[in-house]
């Protein structure tokens, strides 16, 4: 073996090393980025919460807060997606709790109830709508920066959540729902749905 091959071999290892670390680095700086979008809605609609696509669109009973039925939306996101959670509307935060859990993959039906996960209520002009931050099998962290009590303005920055994972959006029955399953969505931007007058 030359000492000119060993020298062409190890400037391979460096720069095959570099470019993973370049790889990388673009990847997680994506992941983390915090995109300037400014939201806007109109009387009683609701933004979405963060970027991803809807998998879920159905009627489901809610028992944790509200004890009746609700129209559940699902977001999952991507290890490509942003992954910043906003305001979906203004008002109070009256609810604001973590539960530890499993790490089932996102987009199991169970990922709901089992997984690690933080509900959080915001009662707005039209009434309280519930979503919640949900661990993936990846993602293994969650953070929510608001509390019961505080208010909170429409596209307001509320938490992040750690590569893959799902958000579920609680609302009540006879809400007009914008968005179609497997359709993408940027949070603080695309509408969601408009919720019933009360």
């Amino acid at each position: 073996m030359t000492l000119a091959w060993q020298l062409n071999a190890a400037t391979w290892v460096v720069q095959l090393v570099a470019l993973l670390a370049l790889i990388d680095f673009t990847l997680v700086a994506q992941f983390f980025r915090v995109p300037k979008r400014t939201p806007v809605a109109t009387e009683g609609q609701i933004l979405c919460p963060s970027d991803g696509k809807v998998v879920v669109i159905e009627e489901v009973d809610e028992p944790e807060v509200f004890g009746d039925k609700r129209i559940q939306v699902s977001i999952f996101m991507s290890p490509l997606n942003v992954h910043v959670q906003w305001a979906p509307m203004a008002g109070k935060v009256t609810h604001a709790v973590y539960h530890a859990g499993k790490y089932l993959v996102a987009w199991h039906p169970k990922s709901s109830t089992e997984n690690e996960r933080t509900t959080l209520v915001i009662e707005g002009d039209h009434g309280p709508v519930l979503f919640r931050q949900i661990a993936g099998a990846v993602a293994r962290r969650i953070k929510h920066y608001i509390k019961p009590g505080q208010v909170v303005v429409l596209g307001e920055e509320v938490g992040f959540i750690k590569f893959g994972s799902r958000i579920d959006v609680f609302l009540p029955l006879g809400t007009d729902i914008h968005v179609g399953l497997d359709q993408k969505v940027k949070g603080r931007e695309t509408v969601l749905a408009t919720l019933p007058k009360s």
